[in-house]
């Protein structure tokens, strides 16, 4: 019986490491993601650089708190991004390419990203394959994505 436990225990933790390295995948994503917004933006869009520069600021914060959980729970972060994320990356820079002023694609785009992370982070409370701490942390970055997401949000529906 002592040997299920330990077996289920194990288990449980296998799910929430391979969760949480998903999230820090993205997590990534997003940080790679920001760094595609050019200087140019900020001459159409001054009053949200700060906003902009706090999520920068909050993506590191969640990425060191994501490594943390994955080697408390004995994990290996996998620090890298997804496949998806590269390949909209790539598609952004094709598009931004052949565009002139690009500011509202660029903004877009954020908004796309942010969409995404914050269905993912849904998605991995949903699964119901965290641990409590973890569980805990990720409903906290999940309120900072859908924060930010709500200060661009208008910006959004006004380029529409």
């Amino acid at each position: 019986m002592r040997i299920l436990y330990q077996l289920k225990y194990y288990l449980d933790y296998k799910k929430t490491v391979a969760t949480l390295n998903d999230l820090l995948k993205i997590t990534n994503d997003r940080i790679q993601g920001f760094s595609k917004v050019e200087e140019k933006v900020w001459d159409h869009y001054l009053h949200l650089k700060n906003n902009y520069e706090e999520m920068i600021r909050e993506s590191q914060t969640m990425k060191s708190d994501l490594l943390g959980l994955i080697t408390n729970r004995g994990g290996i972060a996998d620090d890298t991004s997804t496949t998806a994320g590269a390949l909209n990356r790539t598609w952004i820079d094709l598009k931004n390419s052949f565009s002139g002023d690009n500011s509202e694609a660029t903004l877009e785009n954020v908004m796309f990203g942010e969409k995404a992370a914050i269905r993912s982070y849904q998605a991995a409370l949903d699964s119901g394959d965290l641990c409590s701490e973890s569980t805990f942390l990720v409903a906290s970055q999940l309120e900072k994505l859908k924060s930010s997401y709500n200060k661009f949000s208008s910006l959004e529906r006004n380029l529409d």
